[in-house]
């Protein structure tokens, strides 16, 4: 392959103590963190909101904030949560403390309630603002390279948190990361959607049960699908007539490969007509339903994870772990789509799927050292790319674990830029004692008196 050698001169536009590299969940929640700290924070988000995979992404439910106990996402993620309800982005139903099943979310009343928080936060940030690059030297980042409307810029921080969800700042910096599988196979993406005129009401009255319980008489039919894909998370009831998609897998995506993922976005869309047909013949309450919208980002569940001072693991998920750096505790199931079609491949998420869920009042902790990428002295990540094994990353890459991280990793960023200490070296006790005056859950901590 040809290479050309790329020089210039860009300027250094914002010289802060936090870079927040990414928009979504985590981003948003480790800004305002930093932010509250007294910090000075620079988040730089590509798309044109807040909240990545949860607005552009259009995904259409939070997953569980709580253990059914206790409420696991405090802080930021309880001011999210609090500020959806009251603005009707979620079911009005809500109970707080239960919070353990999935919630519909209202794309555009999510997007106010980020800008506004991050706009009370104090905390400067831009859309359409893409990090290409980043400048090392000694396993520090000195500088993060940015894209944008007006050209390319650097930021300078003393501390940068990865919030990309592909970990693209940690990685390009240096930190080992792993990808996928052994054989680096990732779980499937999918494009949500937007319907309109779906009835709900007669689909529930129908008594058919969940929207997938129909697909092996499709698949058997051999009428609508290209592919034999057996899982079907389904539609959520956003009220008004509309459904929030989350329907079709793209399998063999590669989210890190913009090859990867246009020939997952090209398939997906023709791929949606194959599912109005399936909800359409197989179901009621659908056969007026019309495509909308999807959306403007595939929805990635898996990319790098990123090799940290600790890898949370199965076990951790099985043993309840606790640690004594915990930032947090969290208990969504294993939830690893498959990556590929089939029977087999969908019966063995199920048996995952099933297998690997908490009761009431279980949960795990989630260590600091999780979000300290090895290799990297002032880094942190946060999000679905954190330490951890594939089992764990499909638990706590979902929204509310997004938000238990981001915090977290703000509140030690800030910690570390004040101090003038590497992130492996931020005072656990400090950092305990701060997210508890956020609002953090930490049940186990020992804090500083």
């Amino acid at each position: 392959m040809a290479t050309i050698e790329l020089r210039r001169t860009v300027d250094i536009r914002h010289d802060v103590d936090v870079f927040v590299a990414g928009g979504g969940p985590s981003g948003v929640a480790a800004a305002i963190a930093a932010a509250r700290q007294g910090s000075r924070v620079f988040l730089a988000e590509g798309q044109n909101c807040l909240g990545g995979m949860g607005t552009s992404g259009l995904i259409p439910a939070f997953m569980t904030f709580g253990d059914g106990v206790s409420f696991l996402a405090g802080g930021v993620g309880r001011e999210v949560l609090d500020r959806l309800i009251a603005g009707g982005g979620t079911s009005h139903h809500y109970k707080p403390k239960d919070a353990y099943g999935a919630l519909p979310i209202r794309t555009e009343v999510l997007k106010r309630v980020y800008d506004d928080l991050l706009l009370e936060a104090g905390v400067d940030f831009a859309f359409l603002t893409s990090l290409i690059g980043v400048e090392t030297a000694d396993g520090r980042v000195e500088h993060a390279i940015l894209a944008a409307k007006s050209g390319i810029f650097a930021v300078r921080a003393k501390v940068y948190v990865d919030c990309t969800g592909d970990a693209d700042l940690a990685a390009w910096a240096g930190a080992p990361c792993q990808l996928g599988d052994d054989d680096g196979r990732m779980m499937a993406g999918t494009l949500c959607s937007l319907w309109a005129n779906v009835d709900f009401e007669a689909f529930n009255k129908s008594g058919i049960g969940w929207q997938q319980n129909r697909l092996p008489d499709a698949i058997r039919d051999g009428t609508i699908f290209t592919v034999d894909d057996y899982h079907l998370p389904g539609m959520w009831d956003l009220g008004g007539g509309i459904g929030g998609g989350n329907i079709g897998h793209t399998f063999g995506v590669n989210g890190t490969d913009e090859r990867s993922l246009t020939t997952a976005l090209l398939h997906a869309r023709k791929s949606l007509l194959e599912y109005e047909r399936y909800y359409k013949q197989y179901l009621r309450g659908f056969e007026r339903m019309v495509l909308v919208a999807t959306a403007a980002l595939l929805g990635v569940r898996e990319t790098r994870r990123v090799c940290c001072g600790y890898t949370l693991s199965l076990d951790d998920f099985r043993n309840r772990a606790v640690f004594d750096d915990e930032i947090g505790r969290y208990a969504y199931g294993v939830d690893i789509h498959a990556s590929s079609g089939g029977r087999a491949s969908y019966e063995k998420f199920e048996r995952d799927h099933r297998g690997l869920q908490y009761g009431p009042g279980e949960n795990y902790g989630i260590p600091y050292r999780a979000l300290v990428p090895q290799r990297l002295s002032n880094v942190l990540v946060a999000g679905r790319c954190v330490g951890s094994d594939r089992y764990i990353q499909s638990s706590i890459r979902v929204m509310p674990g997004c938000y238990i991280t981001g915090q977290a990793a703000g509140v030690a960023a800030s910690l570390a830029a004040q101090k003038g200490t590497d992130t492996a070296g931020v005072n656990v006790r400090e950092l305990q004692a701060r997210l508890l005056k956020l609002g953090a859950c930490l049940p186990n901590a020992t804090v500083m008196t």
